[in-house]
């Protein structure tokens, strides 16, 4: 058994020219989506129908269908309408519009979750509506959503094994070429595994510390209620008798 972990981690250089390649691929998809989810919401916010519903439809349409369908149609049917794409090119532009969909939904949440109060006060202080959402709403907003648009970054990187269906050489792809050659497939299957548990970390680790230098606590963390203090509140105030100083709710 041992000997076969060792013949199976011969390959280990070609093991991490594959992660990287999948990382590299997540974060470009996931650049795509960021942009695409963030017009998305913008739009689904809208006035205007003509830009709520393509929006409307662009989620409904992705987020019901199937990642890998949507794989095969942008790379076996986009060619038949003139436009051909290599697999690596099919495969971030299939898992972006995928995860922008998601996106769109998440970034929504979190611009409605920014209290109202925040742009009329920017209205008031004579800031333009971009002005106003650069620099008021999309930094909030982002704040709330982001542990929800971390984990789509992880989806992505977890999602970029379908690639391997469309010839993409990332690390699933190559794990079943060299499982091919082997014949190891607990070891070979089970070094992938590993590498994508080490990804997926450490991108939230570093997630994690950007997230802690890029948002700043509140300034006045939110007070802990004491128990029984809103049922307190509700009960009549009993007059104090004489002598007896009268006890004030904090």
């Amino acid at each position: 058994m041992f000997v076969d972990w060792t013949y199976a981690l011969r390959d280990w250089a070609t093991y991490l020219d594959a992660a990287w390649l999948s990382l590299k691929l997540s974060l470009e998809a996931f650049a795509l989506a960021f942009v695409l989810g963030l017009l998305g919401a913008l739009a689904r916010r809208s006035r205007h129908a003509v830009l709520r519903a393509p929006a409307a439809v662009y989620v409904e349409v992705i987020r019901n269908t199937p990642v890998l369908l949507q794989m095969f149609v942008v790379y076996f049917a986009l060619p038949s309408a003139g436009l051909r794409l290599s697999p690596v090119q099919a495969g971030v532009l299939a898992l972006g519009v995928n995860v922008g969909a998601y996106l769109t939904e998440i970034f929504r949440a979190g611009i409605q979750a920014v209290p109202r109060g925040q742009s009329e006060a920017a209205r008031v202080l004579a800031l333009s509506p971009l002005r106003t959402f650069a620099h008021v709403v999309l930094p909030q907003a982002l704040r709330n959503v982001y542990p929800a648009v971390v984990n789509q970054l992880v989806q992505i990187i977890l999602g970029s094994s379908l690639l391997s269906a469309i010839s993409v050489p990332e690390l699933t792809g190559t794990a079943m070429v060299i499982n091919s050659r082997t014949l190891l497939t607990v070891q070979v299957f089970g070094i992938a595994a590993v590498l994508y548990l080490v990804l997926t970390n450490a991108v939230v680790l570093v997630a994690g510390l950007i997230g802690r230098v890029a948002f700043k606590p509140p300034l006045r963390p939110a007070e802990r209620p004491r128990p029984l203090s809103a049922v307190r509140r509700l009960l009549p105030a009993r007059s104090a008798r004489p002598g007896q100083p009268v006890h004030k709710e904090a």
